[in-house]
Order: C-alpha cells, then structure tokens, then sequence
C-alpha cells in the first residue's frame, strides 16, 4: 500500500536537495512532488510594481537535473506564480485551467495528504515555503521520510502553532500571496523563534 510523504522547507536549496536525494534513491517523477514560490532561490512573489514573474501557465523553467529540470510555473488563485514539479504539476495543471478554488488544497488532497495537513501545506507555500511530497509505498516511507528529513524541513507542528496564534485557522483560497518582502518579515521572525 503506498503513502504520501511530505516535507515544508523555508529554504528553497534545502527542498532541492531533498528531491535529487529522492531521485538518486530510486524515486520517479511519478512519484515526487515539489511546488514553491522560489525558482533557484528568487522569489515568485509579486514585486513592489505589482507584477509578477513568469505567470505564464506551464512555462518550462529548465534547470538543474532530473525532475529539477522540468520545472514549470503556474498560475494559481489566491497564491499567484508558483514552480512546481512533477506529480503535483500535473495536477495543479489541471487544477489551474479548471479554476478550481484551492487548486493547491484540492491538489494536495487528492494526492493522498489529509486535509488539515492540506491547508497547512497549502497556507506555507502562500507565505513563501516550499514543499515536497513522495508517494511511496509502505516498504519505501521510511526511506523517504528519513531523505526528506536530513534536509532541515519546517518543524509542521511549530509552524501550525505559530499560524494559529496569529488567528490563522485553514487556508483560504482567496487570499493573496505574501511579496517578498512579507515572506523575508516573516522568515525573520521563525529565525528568533
């Protein structure tokens, strides 16, 4: 039987490292995941102007190896650009030219992942982390997860706690993307925690 594995990384190098891990671990595009707001550690986000950086649904990025090298960028409601690869850009794909509301959350969700971990995934990557998932079966997961986590991922239940304090409870398709500078504001703030 197979299972989702997912990781949250702050630091964009830290969620390519894991995913080159994956594929020299056996893992396929079939199977990995990643979508982020970064594209070789610059920001998607909108800029002060108000644009936003290659919006063009589906745009092969290039770069790197592997599953790294078919990064593509897509539209999606309520959080703006994103870079996405593998599993997750096919679904987000379709998601993106359904406009399906929480293309994101309905992506993940139908990937395997629960829902609260959903919205907590799907509100990270608005706020500027990057994620990525593996589908693995039960005889891989700990493999996976044991990748996954040697590249400093996102303590989830610390950031749930932070965003609830805040008065976040799930995340809302309609709200914007943060910019770069609310997502270096806001990493600031996790660094003194």
């Amino acid at each position: 039987m197979a299972r989702t594995v997912s990781r949250l990384y702050d630091n964009y190098a830290d969620a390519q490292r894991s995913v080159n891990a994956l594929e020299t671990a056996g893992f396929t595009s079939s199977e990995i995941g990643l979508v982020s707001r970064y594209r070789d550690d610059e920001t998607l986000a909108e800029t002060s102007s108000g644009t936003a950086a290659g919006a063009a649904a589906g745009a092969v990025i290039g770069g790197g190896t592997g599953l790294l090298a078919a990064l593509g960028v897509i539209a999606i409601p309520g959080i703006g650009p994103l870079v996405a690869a593998g599993v997750l850009a096919t679904t987000l794909v379709g998601a993106a030219g359904g406009g399906a509301v929480g293309g994101l959350l309905g992506s993940l969700t139908d990937y395997g992942v629960s829902e609260e971990d959903a919205h907590l995934y799907s509100e990270a990557v608005r706020r500027g982390s990057s994620l990525v998932t593996v589908r693995a079966d039960d005889d891989r997961a700990a493999q996976a997860e044991a990748i996954l986590d040697a590249n400093r991922p996102v303590n989830t239940r610390e950031r749930r706690d932070a965003y609830i304090a805040t008065g976040w409870s799930k995340y809302d398709p309609t709200s914007k993307g943060y910019t770069a500078e609310e997502i270096r504001q806001e990493r600031e703030r996790y660094l003194r925690r």
